[in-house]
């Protein structure tokens, strides 16, 4: 990387001493920027240094021009611009200091934008430019963006000042630069992208599949038809595949626009402990180790030693061993000389309580504060039913009945009377999975059920698994299977609970990961940012209220089709559904996403875990009354929305001025019509009309970004890092389903074992707990929702206030939390061995801290 602009600062000072007429109508200005140097190595900061050299000698520099708000009264043509050059004038131990001056004339009126040129031989990034001494003020220009030198870039870069215009009110001066600004970061939809380029464009997910290394590796093209509808992602233009030209190409290097790289300090922490390097690693490592992938662990004693004794690596050249200790730091730790261990440290729920696993009310609670808080679901008719053909996939009646579940709901005699009282809840897997069942069960060391989880909410507040139904769907010539399993107090029944509950796990897992995580925040807000980009200039105020949401998530996901979910990815080698994984999260977009359900409250509605009551806090009366994620995420959404508001309603007093926006209505229609183009003519969409309606669109995209990524994301290592928890796959069926005498007798002499084949190998595990660690880190340089303001807000007093207003809210909301988990009366967050839930506290440190509101979905 090159040079940082970090703060640019001017001072401007009037002329004086002088009679003539000319010189008194003159302002001279002189502007101070600010570099700081990037660590990119010694030897490219030794060539650097030398080029900057040379630079200095033949006067290669920036070139500035200023821009005026006002068109030239007589011509009715933007008046001509005033150039300057920055020139070098100190240096310090991580900066450098340049100046330029300028003249203005005092009828050039007000300075509406920087066009800058870099004419040094290496990109620059502009973090702002401040010009002070003009009456009424500073005027200050935010940037925050890379610019490329001349001989790469021959166009002018353009920053507009931080007052913040809509398209309406563009000063005259300015209104052909934001047009033409637009254009060029849409490009013309042509051509490879370099990775200095500025460009946002959308494709189809056609570069999952590798079939130039492996035929076997392809993978449908997500996107663009009506088998597999999908989100879109960004376009690179890589050349298509020589085996099938519907692909492109693999590289090292995915494009994604050049400001949404990761900032050098991201870059560096991602280097030493997250995917780019230490996965490569740790791969590479564990093959050595494990030449078969499907070795399971001997015994549980085995697996609590990755967080005692550690796990024994092979002997390294010290060259390798040093590299691995310098990419994966806080997972490999060197025991003595001659022993290198491979050691995890204990996630916090296992430092509390190490059954806690175990568990079958821990396994309750954690679907309501745990990694995935949002399959829980109101058990509303009776009997359960399946919506599925019942020709393909057999009888679609439940084999929970009341017999089996009416002896254990207490107080409530009848089923029918347990869900009028709201007290019978469910995770239901049934149909999502039962048609991936066949096709999955072809892939060696993997099965699939489709599954009924019913839980009985007690009087104590708390939730207690009443049952689980597997189904095995027709196969063949093979009849449909389906069994419950209960809670019991019998050996045999005892274990095959624990087994039927290890497949729920692998399931709500993947569902987690691939549904709740992928599709429904990283997948889904690509398509918001791209439209963002290409339709609201930077100086419209909905841009700039979006703009702390949109950080880093296109590189993220791009690291993410690299590494994650692409054909023989991490995510096929870990979780159930194997190659099929990525079909599955379509099938999900298809039938079940909505944007309009994607706000917590919908949400919450939808599944039944509350009703709007006027008189109820966040007017939602809850089902149940205790439960973590919805009381701390209505918190959080509704200080959201409640700046929200504040801040649309100043910008647009009237709903007119909305439905005139010119550049906001091309927004939500692309949004809708291209990035989301697959679901364009659904009926859910919400018009874009009142202030109401875009207060609910952005509150909605914000709560996405922030909070509902952070509930799923950053305790993924502490419920998932001791796998046995939250197994991402279940081996093995049952041993009910059509058992061999073989395989009865293993299983009633050994049932542990059998437990132990059916939770995921060895190198799954331990791949899949280093990618939880490295997924569930904050970065050092973490942006933490309501905690910095922008500068575009700090222009407008009113902006301003809001924002302090929603900074002292997110505050109390700290403090209200920690309360919470502090009240011996709410047992879902607070007990012996139990972990507080901390997953939308606001704020963090850096690490594995398990709580923390990013504004965005930056990891």
């Amino acid at each position: 990387m090159a040079c940082v602009f970090q703060c640019v600062k001017a001072v401007m000072e009037s002329s004086s001493g002088n009679n003539d007429t000319k010189s008194h109508n003159l302002i001279k200005v002189k502007a101070v920027v600010t570099l700081k140097h990037s660590d990119d190595g010694l030897l490219k900061n030794l060539i650097d240094g030398g080029l900057q050299q040379v630079e200095k000698l033949v006067g290669k520099t920036l070139s500035l021009e200023l821009v005026s708000n006002e068109l030239d009264q007589e011509t009715k043509t933007e008046k001509e611009t005033i150039k300057g050059s920055a020139q070098n004038t100190e240096e310090k131990e991580d900066e450098e200091l340049y100046e330029a001056e300028f003249e203005l004339s005092t009828d050039f009126g007000k300075v509406g934008a920087i066009l800058v040129e870099n004419e040094q031989h290496k990109e620059l990034f502009i973090k702002n430019i401040v010009l002070h001494g003009f009456p009424d003020g500073p005027l200050n220009l935010t940037c925050n963006s890379w610019i490329q030198p001349n001989n790469d870039s021959s166009v002018k870069r353009v920053f507009f000042t931080d007052k913040s215009y809509l398209p309406s009110q563009t000063p005259k001066g300015l209104q052909r630069l934001r047009k033409e600004e637009l254009v060029l970061l849409r490009g013309n939809g042509e051509g490879e992208r370099k990775s200095s380029d500025r460009i946002y464009d959308y494709d189809v997910y056609n570069d999952l599949g590798d079939p130039d290394t492996n035929l076997d590796l392809k993978r449908p093209i997500l996107g663009g038809t009506k088998s597999y509808p999908y989100p879109r992602r960004c376009r690179t233009g890589r050349k298509h595949s020589d085996a099938d030209p519907q692909y492109e190409t693999r590289n090292l290097d995915f494009y994604v626009p050049r400001d949404e790289k990761f900032a050098e300090t991201k870059q560096t922490q991602f280097n030493t402990s997250t995917i780019s390097l230490g996965l490569t690693a740790v791969i590479q490592s564990l093959d050595t180790i494990l030449t078969d992938q499907n070795l399971g662990f001997a015994n549980f004693e085995d697996i609590e030693a990755l967080y005692k004794e550690g796990f024994n690596l092979p002997p390294f050249k010290s060259d390798d061993l040093t590299f691995i200790q310098k990419v994966i730091p806080k997972l490999i730790k060197v025991a003595n000389d001659s022993q290198n261990v491979l050691r995890f440290d204990p996630p916090e729920p296992f430092k509390r309580d190490r059954l806690f696993w175990f568990s079958d009310l821990e396994f309750a609670r954690e679907t309501l504060a745990g990694a995935n808080p949002y399959s829980i679901q109101l058990v509303k008719e009776w009997p359960l039913m399946s919506k599925l053909d019942a020709q393909i996939y057999g009888s679609p009646e439940s084999a929970i009945t009341r017999e089996i579940i009416e002896p254990h709901l207490t107080t409530y005699s009848t089923v029918e009377e347990a869900i009028k009282e709201k007290k019978l809840f469910m995770l239901d897997y049934h149909d999502l999975y039962l048609p991936f069942v066949s096709k999955v069960r072809e892939i060696e060391g993997t099965t699939l059920y489709g599954s009924r989880t019913l839980f009985f909410l007690t009087s104590e507040g708390i939730l207690k698994p009443l049952a689980i139904e597997l189904t095995r769907p027709v196969i063949g010539d093979k009849p449909q299977w389906k069994q419950v399993f209960t809670p019991a107090s019998h050996s045999t029944d005892l274990w095959l609970w624990r087994l039927a509950k290890a497949h729920v796990l692998a399931h709500d897992s993947g569902y987690h990961e691939l549904i709740s995580h992928w599709l429904r925040t990283h997948c889904i807000a690509e398509p918001f940012i791209i439209a963002t980009h290409r339709q609201l200039s930077s100086m419209h105020p909905i841009y700039r209220l979006l703009h702390p949401h949109l950080r880093y998530t296109m590189d993220i996901n791009s690291i993410a089709r690299q590494v994650l979910i692409n054909a023989n990815g991490i995510l096929e080698i870990s979780f159930t559904p194997k190659k099929y994984l990525l079909e599955l999260t379509s099938a999900v977009y298809d039938k079940l996403w909505q944007f309009d359900l994607q706000s917590l409250p919908k949400d919450l509605i939808n599944r039944g875990m509350a009703v709007e009551d006027p008189h109820a806090p966040h007017g939602l009366k809850l089902a149940i009354e205790d439960y973590p994620f919805a009381n701390d995420g209505l918190l959080i959404w509704d200080a959201i929305k409640q700046w929200v508001t504040e801040y649309v309603n100043h910008y647009y007093p009237s709903q007119s001025i909305i439905e005139s926006d010119e550049e906001l209505q091309a927004w939500w229609t692309e949004i809708r019509t291209k990035g989301h183009g697959d679901k364009s003519e659904e009926p859910w969409w919400p018009n874009l009309k009142t202030q109401n309606d875009l207060i609910d669109i952005i509150t909605t995209i914000a709560w996405v970004a922030s909070a509902h990524h952070s509930a799923v994301n950053f305790t993924q290592y502490p419920y998932g890092g001791f796998f046995p928890n939250r197994p991402t796959i279940a081996r093995n069926k049952m041993p009910t389903e059509d058992p061999s005498k073989e395989e009865w007798e293993k299983f009633i002499n050994k049932p542990e074992q059998t437990l132990l084949e059916c939770f995921p190998s060895q190198i799954q595990a331990t791949l899949f707990t280093v990618i939880l660690s490295l997924l569930s880190e904050h970065s050092p340089d973490e942006e933490y929702i309501g905690q910095k303001v922008e500068p575009s807000w700090t222009e407008n007093p009113t902006i301003k206030t809001a924002f302090e207003r929603f900074q002292m809210r997110l505050k109390e909301i700290e403090g209200i939390i920690d309360s919470r988990n502090e009240n011996i009366n709410l047992k879902n967050r607070h007990g012996a061995g139990i972990m507080p839930y901390e997953s939308l506290k606001p704020f963090s440190g850096p690490g594995v801290t398990g709580k923390g509101v990013p504004y965005s979905i930056s990891i």
